[in-house]
C-alpha cells in the first residue's frame, strides 16, 4: 500500500514531507519521491529503494519551497523504477496517487490520440494528463480534478499541485483513505494520520467522492458533484504508538479490521460483480489448463501459511480437487511427490521468502505449474513463477 503526504504552509516543505513519509514506511514501499513548488515552477525528485536514497538525493541538490507533496510507492502497474515512482507530472500539474485505475488502458489510448505522451508504465500518469486536459480547457484546478475523477473507474486517493495555482493543493478520494489536518498557519494531507501527528492533532477524514481545496489558511470541501459540504473535525488523542495502530490497541486488531478493505483492493479491477467473472491475465493458466490439474499444493511460511489453510477449504469446496498445504521450510527438505499435473501455489508478501522460494524452485524442477501470490512487483518469486497474482495492498 502506498503512502501520501502533502503540505501547504510557511515552513520549508521538504523536512515535513520526508518526516511524514518516514512515518509511513511501515506500509511497505519500493520507491519514493517529493514535489515542491520552487518559485513559479514545481521541482520533482524521485528515488528507488529506501527513503534514505531520496534523502541523499535531496541533500545533494536541495529543494526549497513551502508547498509540496510526497509519496512512497509499492508497485502495482509498472516495475519499481525512478521512472515509475511518484510524483507524476503533466506539464505544470503534478500529483501523487494511491489506488488502482481500472480503465487506465482505454484512457491512455484516448489521451494518446489527444497528443499526450507517457513517460512511465503507471496508471497514475493517466490521471495527471486527464487533469491537465481539463486545465487546458480553462477549468480551475479543483474542478479539473473533480472532472478527471469522473472519467476514471477504480480507487484513488490524490494529492495534486499545479503551477497555475501555486498556493493550493487539491485532495480527492474514492476507495482509498485520505485525511486533512490543520494548524493556525498550515494545512496537511496524508493517507494516514500518523504522517501528520507531529504537527497537528486536528484532522478531518475525507469520505467517498470528497474533493478538498487545501491552502495555508484553510480547507474547503465539496462532494463529487461540486456541492459545498462540511465534515466533522476530530481531535486525535492517541499517542504516537497508538496512532501507528490507527487507534487499535494492537497491530493484530488493526490488521484484522483492515482485511475487508485489503480484500477489496486485491479484487478491484479483476472481478466483475455484474457477470460474476474474474479476469486474471497474469495467472498463466487457461480455464482448460486449470481444470486439468490433478492436485493443488499451497506452500508458504508464517501467517501466509495460515492463509493457505483457508485457501485449502475454499479450493476443495469450489474446485473439488485435493489440496495439500505445506510450510516452505519443511517442504524444501523433503522429497515431496510433486508431479507435472500439479498446481503449485506459493504465498509470500515480499516475494523473497527464502524457504518459499526454494520450494517453488523444487516444484518447478519436478515439472509442476507454479503460481505465486505476492505483493511486490518484480520480486524474485514473481519473476521465477509461471504465473503471478499481485495482492495490491
Amino acid at each position: 500500500m502506498c503512502g501520501i503526504i502533502g503540505y501547504v504552509g510557511n515552513q520549508d516543505a521538504v523536512p515535513i514531507l520526508i518526516g511524514g513519509l518516514s512515518k509511513l514506511e511501515y506500509r511497505g514501499y519500493d520507491s519514493s519521491g517529493v514535489a515542491v513548488l520552487q518559485g513559479e515552477k514545481i521541482a520533482v525528485r524521485r528515488s528507488v529503494g529506501k527513503l534514505v536514497n531520496l534523502q541523499n538525493s535531496l541533500k545533494a541538490n536541495a529543494l526549497k519551497g513551502t508547498v509540496g507533496i510526497g509519496h512512497t510507492r509499492w508497485a502495482t502497474h509498472g516495475k519499481p523504477s525512478e521512472q515509475n515512482a511518484h510524483p507524476h507530472r503533466s506539464k505544470g500539474c503534478v500529483l501523487v496517487h494511491n489506488g488502482i485505475i481500472e480503465n487506465y488502458q482505454e484512457l491512455k489510448h484516448q489521451l494518446g490520440k489527444d497528443g499526450y505522451t507517457f513517460e512511465s508504465e503507471t496508471d497514475t500518469e493517466v490521471v495527471a494528463h486527464l487533469i491537465d486536459k481539463y486545465l487546458q480547457k480553462g477549468s480551475p484546478l479543483a474542478e479539473a480534478v473533480r472532472l478527471a475523477t469522473k472519467d476514471v473507474r477504480g480507487s484513488y486517493a490524490l494529492a495534486v499541485i499545479s503551477e497555475r495555482e501555486p498556493g493550493t493543493l487539491i485532495a480527492a478520494r474514492s476507495g482509498c483513505p485520505l485525511v486533512v489536518g490543520r494548524t493556525p498557519d498550515a494545512s496537511y494531507v496524508a493517507s494516514d494520520v500518523m504522517a501528520m501527528l507531529t504537527h497537528t492533532r486536528e484532522v478531518t477524514y475525507l469520505e467517498e467522492g470528497d474533493v478538498a481545496v487545501v491552502t495555508q489558511h484553510g480547507v474547503d470541501l465539496t462532494d463529487a458533484d461540486g456541492h459545498a459540504i462540511s465534515r466533522k473535525t476530530s481531535t486525535i488523542t492517541w499517542d504516537a504508538s497508538a496512532a501507528e495502530k490507527s487507534g487499535y490497541p494492537h497491530f493484530m486488531l488493526k490488521e484484522i479490521h483492515e482485511q475487508p478493505q485489503t480484500i477489496l483492493d486485491t479484487m478491484r479491477g479483476r472481478y466483475s460483480y455484474e457477470t460474476g467473472e474474474a479476469d486474471l491475465p497474469d495467472i498463466g493458466l487457461t480455464p482448460a489448463e486449470f481444470a486439468a490439474m490433478e492436485r493443488i499444493w499451497i506452500v508458504a511460511c508464517g501467517t501466509s501459511w495460515h492463509a493457505g489453510q483457508v485457501g485449502k477449504y475454499l479450493f476443495e469446496e469450489m474446485v473439488r480437487a485435493p489440496v495439500l498445504v505445506d510450510i516452505g521450510s519443511e517442504f524444501r527438505y523433503r522429497d515431496p511427490l510433486v508431479g507435472k499435473n500439479d498446481l503449485f501455489i506459493t504465498i509470500s508478501q515480499s516475494g523473497e521468502t527464502a524457504d518459499t522460494l526454494a520450494a517453488a524452485r523444487e516444484a518447478k524442477r519436478k515439472g509442476a505449474r507454479v503460481v505465486s501470490i505476492v505483493n511486490v512487483v518484480g520480486s524474485t518469486l514473481a519473476r521465477e513463477s509461471d504465473g503471478v497474482l499481485y495482492t495490491h495492498c
